[in-house]
């Protein structure tokens, strides 16, 4: 008989695991997520066909991370120990550097909305990218920066204020629109498809960064594996927290088509709900979306800014930054990650006001960094579960089921990378290409070879030559990043 991981006096219970597991993944995507899809041309039936290939996709992924959790328990650095284990060192190390890109671009992506959801109140922020509004929030990256360095963590009071700013106002929209009857079937089918002068295939690939957007941060509910009274609830809490927030995007999205037309939605200002809701109930509907989305952002920043500075800090202490990224300060804080993630941070703040970028610019190129770590993962599962190894005497589960998700999750990160198009592929070698720099410095100061493999060279030099062909198409004006 299996051993039963009981503890009845701590630990997180069934529904608790589920509600924790909805409360950390449901982000910004939901009170902004339709109406970018319809901004990039996709149409009601392509967009709930994105969400049904999201929703697989995104189920065999997260069941990768936790099978992986299981038949790999000594693989505590996640993203980077399976992409290591898995495709060798720099492959790890990319994973691991593009994890940590992904989580800044994710602060900053939340800044350009929080300012743009506070001014709905204060008409001076604008969008949330204008001059008042990158020098107030580059005065809350390094406020930010000071508490951590104090050693404050994300307490749990905060998480519990911003999980239920994040609900309220997707509860009130979903029943409002029901209730007063602001749904309506004729709009909600009109032009279904689009008008022809978009494929089908190609509004369903639109739809890709904005449904992966929606679930950064999934791959966390392995984490509290470790917080469960048994451990057996860990992967019923977690399928039945993917179902709850699957159906909670699906249910946003397909009310917000019956609301407005493709074309008004698309026309709305960040964050869309807000103007969705407004159109249904009034001025009170907009108000309540962006006092939501302000104290949801407000606590998302203090934990999001603790995650993208231990990304390198624990990278470091592994082994695969340079040392220099594992120091701390007397507080236990990772202070060299910290200062050099919101020096980057504040760079990404400058080049949006001077590009006019937008809150949907910054969360594309924060998925599209992201989409590398997770297919090696993936892969990595796949790798281990045709091979067998850790299933013995069950203790991976089923073999055939763990082949199956392996199979959809690496699928799924294929797809992602193809739905995010050549120009982003592009993009993404210039932000992965500086960190062949530092990973060549970490070799150097332990005295090993840069490379391996020989395949890994050639990778690196594919890599800096698709960075170099993309700066010249950036400046060229061919390419645009922003």
């Amino acid at each position: 008989m299996g051993e039963n991981n009981t503890n009845t006096s701590h630990g997180l219970s069934f529904w608790a695991l589920a509600a924790v597991i909805i409360g950390s993944t449901i982000g910004s995507g939901i009170f902004t997520i339709t109406a970018d899809m319809a901004s990039s041309g996709a149409h009601t039936g392509a967009i709930l066909v994105g969400w049904l290939i999201c929703g697989i996709g995104m189920l065999g992924l997260m069941m990768s991370y936790f099978g992986l959790n299981k038949v790999r328990p000594d693989l505590t650095n996640g993203v980077y120990s399976y992409a290591r284990e898995g495709f060798g060192e720099f492959v790890g190390f990319n994973s691991a550097w593009g994890y940590w890109i992904s989580a800044l671009l994710s602060n900053v992506s939340y800044m350009t909305l929080l300012f743009g959801a506070i001014g709905h109140f204060f008409p001076v922020f604008g969008n949330g990218n204008n001059l008042i509004s990158i020098i107030c929030a580059s005065v809350i990256v390094w406020l930010l920066n000071l508490l951590v360095l104090q050693g404050v963590k994300e307490a749990a009071g905060i998480s519990i204020v911003t999980t239920i700013a994040k609900l309220v106002p997707i509860l009130v929209f979903i029943v409002a629109v029901i209730f007063v009857s602001a749904f309506d079937i004729d709009i909600f089918m009109d032009n279904f498809w689009g008008d022809g002068s978009m494929s089908i295939g190609e509004q369903v690939r639109k739809t890709t960064s904005a449904t992966v957007w929606s679930f950064i941060g999934i791959e966390g509910a392995v984490v509290l594996s470790g917080r469960a009274k048994r451990t057996e609830d860990v992967g019923k809490a977690s399928i039945t927290a993917f179902i709850g927030i699957l159906a909670i995007y699906v249910m946003v999205a397909v009310l917000s088509m019956g609301v407005m037309t493709t074309e008004e939605l698309a026309s709305l200002g960040n964050p869309q709900m807000a103007g969705i809701l407004e159109y249904a109930v009034g001025p009170w509907g907009a108000a309540l979306v962006n006092i939501g989305v302000i104290l949801s952002l407000t606590g998302a920043l203090l934990g999001w800014t603790i995650i993208a500075a231990d990304c390198p800090y624990s990278a470091a202490k592994q082994g695969v930054f340079m040392k220099i990224f594992a120091k701390s300060n007397k507080h236990g804080s990772p202070a060299f990650s910290l200062y050099l993630t919101n020096a980057i941070i504040q760079m990404f703040i400058i080049i949006g006001f001077f590009s006019a970028s937008t809150y949907q610019a910054f969360y594309s190129l924060s998925t599209a960094m992201i989409m590398i770590p997770y297919l090696f993962s993936a892969a990595y599962y796949l790798k281990i579960s045709l091979k067998g190894d850790g299933f013995e005497n069950g203790r991976g589960g089923s073999i055939v089921a763990a082949r199956i998700f392996a199979v959809i999750g690496t699928l799924y990160g294929i797809w992602m990378l193809y739905s995010g198009g050549l120009d982003y592929v592009l993009i993404t070698t210039v932000l992965y290409a500086p960190g062949i720099i530092i990973y060549c410095l970490g070799k150097r100061e332990r005295g090993e070879a840069m490379f391996n493999r020989r395949w890994e060279m050639g990778l690196a030099v594919c890599i800096v030559a698709a960075a170099l062909v993309s700066v010249f198409l950036i400046y060229t004006g061919t390419l645009k990043p922003f």
